[in-house]
């Protein structure tokens, strides 16, 4: 006896615990709670608790508890305890959390549907995780210990705006704008900057969008493009996004260097420069080994731990805005006292101030010397033979001595006055212009054009004249060239990555406290502050700086300053220190960044190459992808030049924001229902536009960098949809799918397809064994080999039984035909229906495959190879039923016989024939199928040979020609044959099949007969089961002549079930017929016995005994049936001569009879019809046209 108890203690409403809370033992958290262990309800009204503080029922649950039991009643404390009569408790389990009293209805599916309190707890128990960790899938989850964490405190400021002008601000601000402002000037440099900021604002909006349509575990772009687009395009923006910042680690490094070369410390390079000539491979050979060192350092201090990272970015991000906020200051200076750089200028060229050793920009100086003078201390220097010095003494003689310039020496033959010297030195004077002539100085109308400068060219100011009659300057002189050859879109691609970093913020979202409100806020708030600072950063630079000095990329002018360094307040060295911890830090952020966005795309696992590097310490610290991230960084720094570099990033950052965009537009417009972003500022038409805009920049910057990015991407995305994990993350491509197959079915519903537009649209019926194996596997690659990966294909099997039950057989047997097609490589989709018997699910699947347009128009089944050995008919019966139902349905049936000798996909036929016996025309299927077949490899090597009858009344001449033509005109080779039937008496061998067809029907129908005798005797006595093989034992000997006992086979044609209520029914009526419906009635409605079993068998066995055998050999066969043999035995004398050594034979398949009874000899010339041929497919047109002579 099973007692339960329950216990109920009233309590006021606030005083319930939090719904949040799923503990299971939840009484022991709080008293106030009701506890059953029932799965019934108990009426809160009930009397007996109202007045009572505590109420304990006991209810005894047992075989016959129906009637009340009042004997356990107990007093204590004032409060009775009475046994509950009113519930009848058969489950003596004690799981509160599931079977609250108030959700009884929905106990039963609780492990389904779980409580809406139960759900709410494990949302509001969500952590955010830290960046680059595992994601929150559920489905990834499973067996993973839920870990504490610290809940997220960074806000909007910390978290999103500060990050995001850190990674936004970099080495191209301090070392290259004023560069790109001198080359394009000053309007086409707005232009530049404009564009690219349009473009990452543009981005952020779209971003903003996904980021805050639902919750963004760290991961950042690459989570947001691989759940939005797909893990095939998420696989592969995310690696270019990773390539990208890899990059971008390269390019920090190299400014980094580039700063401590040229500006910090020149005397450190390692390799000097021989002349001019050599002065660029040096520098490039000082990057390489410098940029090597110190990225070998950062990985190391990136080893070591993050948070020696994240304390070293505040400072670094510090640098940054000082050394911004100093070159504000400068520009507002220089409006007042403008700092002093001269620039020497000879005619119109600049002369490099490194030259200017002795800081003479004069081709020669004049010396004043007293007399008598022993040291020449005592002299001033004049430019241009003009002297200006102090006043001689008068009481010393003075001696004017002009002596040349060390710049002499850089474009004459020697320091003489009389020697060879260049023509345009000899022709132009030097002057001194300002560096920086100031804010006021109106220098800005000067800088406003473009002046684009090819590799190799000077430097040169277009208001200063000079002398252009001499040939251009040589590399060997003095002046200031250009490095490389500059244009519009060059600079695009070299000043894009300064706005990059826009997913700063996003990638943090792990670590804020609100990022769906945080992201969009910081990230556009930075882009505006950044866009703010660049666009008036150019305007500054063109009204401050003259345009040779802009033009001068590494400062050779100004005694190699730092361009921004000589602009800004109070010292150049602030810039200098500034941009070189900046840059070093933005380096350190990329090293840091970039192992953990591989480490995430490597643990969805979805490109299995690189499953190694989700590993890595202990602490989730990603060990190989650092490494591998290292050794892509230092090609980059193997290339050792800025400029270079610059584009590759470009490239892989703007696909990774071309993707965002086209998320965020796909998504829109579809129109998804998950689709409810919490940022309402967004449309398609802005996410369109900056798709637009990415990828017009793309080739504007660099056509042929765009087209190896992308395919580069395109073969990630191709290997990861042949190759990678399976994942489903509800992406908007799988939407765009849906909505453009809706489309696609919608105009295909508008009408039939025409002729020339017609293929088979393949519905494919399979038969499982009792192991959920296909029995004829061949059966798929036949259609796999006639659609060569072509239109639609439905693989389908019935599963006997009742869906309730069967649901599960039927997954299984789904998966069991995906395997199959997977290994067949058949392109199509399953289907499997469960019903009481397989012919009614063949009809329904035959009825409801497909949708609208996309239906199958030709069904493909098996031969019942076995149905003569089989006891039970169902075999053929099935067989002929789904005949008649495709016919119904105008499907086309194909049939193969003998489908295990059909050749495999690996076993092409390297000659032969297909062998077409074209009898009657039913649409064309005959001609277009041999075409079809030898599209595939295995068929390709056939011939084709159309053979057709002819009568005696035919022109079998005028039909070959006309057969000809026809084919001509369908443009199908092949050899063609007009056989001719002569008329003929029916041969003795006809009749003899079609008598031994007859009796053997009669036979077997005696045989089912008995076997439904036997089956309605039941089991009553040892004596009736005794008798039941003598009875029996007759009829079996007899039927050894033409049915083997022995070989009883499984049946292999879809449909073989062994008790069909249909053709129990069926088996009645036959036994029935003899003795008249009454009898029958009677017959049903008997009790056997053992006397009443032999009486009636004794009357009704029919050829049970000798004498009703030998009654039967008296069977006269139906004329009907013997016209129907002749044709059978004649066409098949005329096909096995002439197609007896074709690969295939195609033959069309004669219909059913209409009369039912006529089913099993229909078999039966189907197989004589077939005889003697190895490779047969039996084929039926639907009733349409299938091929035209028309273009």
């Amino acid at each position: 006896m099973a007692s339960v108890r329950f216990t109920v203690t009233p309590t006021k409403a606030e005083d319930l615990p939090g719904l949040s809370d799923t503990s299971p033992d939840i009484s022991s958290r709080s008293t106030a709670r009701v506890r059953f262990g029932s799965r019934e309800s108990v009426n809160r009204s009930d009397p007996l608790s109202e007045g009572s503080g505590g109420l304990t029922t006991t209810a005894t649950a047992g075989g016959g508890a129906d009637t009340p039991d009042y004997s356990n009643v107990d007093q204590g404390d004032g409060n009775s305890k009475i046994s509950s009569v009113y519930i009848n408790n058969t489950h003596g389990v004690d799981d509160d959390d599931f079977y609250d009293r108030n959700l009884a209805l929905f106990e039963e599916e609780m492990d389904t549907r779980p409580k809406v309190s139960s759900l709410l707890n494990r949302l509001a128990n969500y952590t955010n995780l830290t960046q680059g960790a595992k994601e929150h899938e559920e489905a990834e989850s499973i067996g993973e210990k839920k870990k504490t964490s610290k809940s997220p405190q960074m806000g909007t400021f910390m978290g999103v705006y500060l990050p995001c002008l850190q990674n936004i601000f970099g080495v191209i601000l301090f070392l290259r704008l004023t560069w790109v402002v001198g080359s394009a000037g000053v309007l086409q440099g707005l232009c530049i900057v404009f564009i690219c900021c349009c473009c990452t604002m543009l981005t952020a909006i779209s971003m903003s969008a996904i980021a805050t349509n639902g919750v963004v575990p760290a991961g950042g772009s690459y989570f947001m493009i691989s759940r939005s687009l797909g893990p095939e395009f998420g696989g592969a923006v995310g690696l270019c996004f990773y390539l990208g910042t890899t990059f971008a680690g390269a390019m920090y490094i190299l400014g980094a260097i580039e700063i401590l070369l040229m500006y910090i410390a020149p005397d450190a390079a390692i390799f000097k420069a021989k002349g001019l000539e050599g002065e660029g491979a040096a520098l490039l050979n000082n990057m390489r080994v410098y940029g090597s060192i110190c990225l070998l350092l950062m990985c190391l201090l990136v080893f070591v731990g993050v948070k020696y990272v994240n304390k070293l970015a505040s400072i670094f991000l510090a640098c940054v805005i000082v050394s911004i906020i100093s070159i504000y200051i400068g520009a507002l200076v220089s409006a007042f006292k403008p700092p002093n750089f001269p620039v020497c200028m000879l005619g119109n060229r600049t002369i490099n101030g490194h030259d200017l050793m002795d800081h003479n920009c004069a081709k020669t100086i004049l010396l004043s010397i007293k007399e008598p003078v022993e040291k020449d201390n005592n002299f001033t220097f004049t430019s241009e033979n003009v002297t200006v010095g102090p006043t001689l003494d008068p009481g010393h003689v003075a001696v004017v001595v002009e002596k040349t310039t060390y710049i002499w020496s850089q474009f004459c033959q020697s320091a003489e006055l009389n020697a060879s010297c260049d023509d345009y030195f000899m022709n132009n004077n030097f002057t001194k212009i300002e560096g920086i002539p100031g804010l006021a100085s109106g220098i800005i109308s000067e800088n406003l054009w473009s002046s684009y400068l090819s590799k190799g060219d000077v430097v040169e100011k277009a208001s200063l004249s000079s002398s252009h009659a001499a040939h251009p300057a040589s590399t060997q002189q003095p002046y200031v060239f250009a490095d490389i050859t500059t244009s519009f879109t060059l600079l695009v691609g070299i000043f894009f990555p300064s706005v990059t970093g826009i997913m700063a913020g996003s990638n943090r979202s792990g670590d804020l406290k609100d990022a769906q409100r945080s992201i969009p806020i910081g990230t556009i708030l930075a882009i505006l502050t950044t866009s703010i600072v660049y666009l008036s950063s150019v305007v500054l630079f063109g009204a401050c700086i003259d345009g040779v000095v802009l033009r001068d990329k590494f400062g050779d002018s100004v005694k190699g300053n730092l361009v921004v360094g000589i602009l800004a307040w109070p010292t150049p060295w602030v810039i200098v220190v500034g941009s070189f911890f900046s840059t070093c830090g933005a380096g350190l952020q990329s090293l840091t960044g970039a192992p953990r966005l591989l480490q995430a795309i490597a643990k969805d696992n979805i490109i299995p190459f690189l499953r190694v590097f989700g590993h890595g310490k202990a602490n989730g610290e990603p060990t190989w992808a650092l490494l591998l991230t290292a050794l892509i960084a230092e090609l980059g720094i193997l290339i050792a030049s800025l400029d270079l570099v610059a584009p590759i990033l470009t490239m892989f950052f703007l696909m990774c924001y071309l993707f965002v965009n086209l998320a965020c537009a796909l998504q829109t417009l579809l129109r998804t229902p998950n689709w409810r972003p919490r940022f309402s500022y967004y449309h398609w038409t802005l996410s369109f536009l900056g798709m637009t805009i990415c990828l017009a920049l793309m080739f504007i910057s660099s056509w042929y960098y765009a087209i190896v990015a992308m395919v580069i991407a395109g073969m990630i995305y191709k290997y990861i949809e042949y190759h990678g994990a399976e994942k489903e993350w509800g992406d908007g491509i799988r939407g765009l799918s849906l909505s453009a197959a809706r489309y696609a079915l919608l105009r295909l519903e508008e009408g039939p397809p025409h002729t020339k537009n017609w293929r088979p649209q393949l519905l494919v019926l399979l038969k499982l064994d009792e192991d959920a194996h296909v029995k004829s596997p061949r059966l798929l690659t036949f259609a796999s080999q006639l659609k060569a990966g072509k239109g639609l294909t439905i693989v389908g099997t019935v599963v006997s039984g009742n869906f309730l039950q069967s649901y599960g057989e039927a997954l299984a047997a789904e998966q069991t035909l995906k395997h199959l097609m997977d290994k067949e490589r058949v392109k199509g989709f399953c289907q499997c229906i469960v019903a009481q018997k397989p012919r009614e699910g063949i009809s329904h699947m035959i009825q409801s495959s497909g949708l609208g347009g996309m239906k199958p128009n030709t069904v493909v089944m098996g031969w019942p190879h076995a149905w003569r050995q089989s006891e039970d008919p169902q075999s053929w019966k099935t067989f002929i039923n789904t005949v008649r139902v495709t016919t119904a349905a105008h499907l086309a049936l194909l049939v193969p016989k003998n489908i295990s000798l059909f050749p495999s996909n690996s076993e092409p036929c390297t000659e032969g024939y297909i062998d077409v016996w074209w009898i009657v025309h039913d649409g064309g299927m005959l001609m277009l199928l041999p075409f079809l077949l030898r599209q595939h490899k295995v068929w390709r090597k056939c011939g084709m040979r159309i053979f057709t009858v002819a009568q005696m009344e035919d022109n079998s001449i005028q039909m070959k020609k006309d057969l000809a033509t026809f084919l001509y005109h369908l443009r199908i080779e092949a050899e063609v044959e007009v056989v001719e039937m002569h008329d003929s008496d029916i041969s003795a061998y006809t009749y003899e099949r079609t008598l031994m067809m007859e009796q053997r029907s009669q036979m077997l129908r005696q045989m089912r007969l008995s076997k439904s005798d036997r089956d309605r005797e039941g089991n009553p006595g040892s004596s009736s089961s005794e008798s039941r093989p003598e009875a029996g034992g007759a009829t079996r000997s007899q039927a050894q002549l033409v049915k083997d006992r022995n070989s009883m086979l499984r049946l292999t044609s879809i449909g073989s079930d062994d008790d069909d209520d249909t053709d129990g029914g069926e088996r009645d009526r036959v036994a029935s017929s003899g003795a008249g419906s009454s009898e029958h009635h009677r017959r049903v409605q008997m009790t056997w016995t053992k006397e009443k079993t032999s009486q009636y068998r004794a009357t009704h066995s029919g050829c049970s005994t000798p004498e009703g055998f030998r009654d039967m050999l008296s069977i006269r066969p139906d004329h009907s049936n013997v016209r129907r043999m002749h044709t059978a035995v004649k066409l098949n004398e005329v096909i096995v001569n002439k197609s007896h050594d074709a690969r295939v034979v195609l033959l069309n398949m004669p219909g059913p009879p209409r009369n039912t009874e006529g089913d099993e000899n229909y078999m039966e010339f189907l197989e004589v019809l077939t005889e003697g041929l190895e490779r047969v497919l039996l084929v039926r047109g639907g009733g349409s046209e299938v091929i035209t002579i028309y273009s």
